[in-house]
């Protein structure tokens, strides 16, 4: 199999994003202060939106210089996620998502100043069966790499999408755009939850991940620093080959 492995200019410390999964902020800050400086990029999504202080948060973790990532994926007319993403842009925040319709796409891009702006191509929680309900009448690569080509011609930075898919992204687009990948599991750990599309680190960027996104495996581990260390172990060595 080919490998994709990354060449972009990113600091392999920042490549691992901790999804923060938490219904308070109480709880967030808990495990950014556990896990101290052996992670750099956090994740925050709709669970934590719905708590108290999910901006004041945000600023938090800026303000100790840590990278955010938004996960909200916007979905709505196009001109209010224009409105949204631009008053997002000075937050601070890193990246942020937004679903990857046409309009949606070129209306986000438009006011999003330093802020990287991700298309969702296919939930990593999906699967055929999932699809075939939805309507969509191809299989989840053919879906996410048609995706993915319009989100390169909407201007937008990146994508999210499932490892398993990144390979036919980097194999006809190449490193155009930011990949982010959610669902990684330890390699003996694929079936036990909801992530149904998933892999584990390495294969996760050996098939041309940019940045991947854990959660539950950091989260529930007995120990959660070393745990987000023997991930960053093996993203260094991957990275000094």
């Amino acid at each position: 199999m080919q490998n994709f492995l990354s060449t972009k200019t990113i600091d392999p410390k920042d490549r691992l994003i901790v999804a923060l999964d938490f219904s308070t902020v109480e709880a967030a800050r808990a495990l950014v202060e556990t896990l101290g400086g052996t992670v750099s990029f956090y994740k925050i999504g709709l669970e934590l939106f719905m708590s108290k202080g999910y901006f004041d948060f945000l600023n938090w973790l800026v303000a100790n210089g840590k990278k955010v990532f938004v996960d909200l994926k916007f979905f709505d007319v196009p001109e209010t996620v224009r409105s949204a993403v631009r008053a997002l842009a000075d937050s601070g925040a890193t990246l942020a998502t937004i679903h990857g319709n046409q309009s949606i796409m070129e209306a986000a891009v438009k006011d999003k100043g330093a802020l990287k702006i991700l298309a969702v191509t296919a939930l990593t929680s999906l699967d055929r069966g999932d699809l075939d309900d939805l309507g969509f009448n191809c299989d989840v690569e053919r879906l996410v790499l048609s995706r993915a080509r319009r989100a390169l011609e909407a201007g937008v930075d990146g994508i999210v999408s499932s490892g398993l898919e990144v390979p036919a992204i980097r194999a006809e687009l190449g490193d155009r755009l930011l990949v982010v990948t959610p669902g990684i599991r330890p390699v003996d750990n694929r079936s036990s939850d909801d992530q149904k599309r998933t892999v584990d680190v390495v294969q996760a960027f050996k098939n041309g991940a940019d940045y991947i996104v854990v959660g539950r495996p950091i989260r529930q581990a007995v120990d959660p620093r070393q745990a987000a260390s023997d991930i960053q172990k093996t993203i260094g060595m991957l990275f000094s080959e």
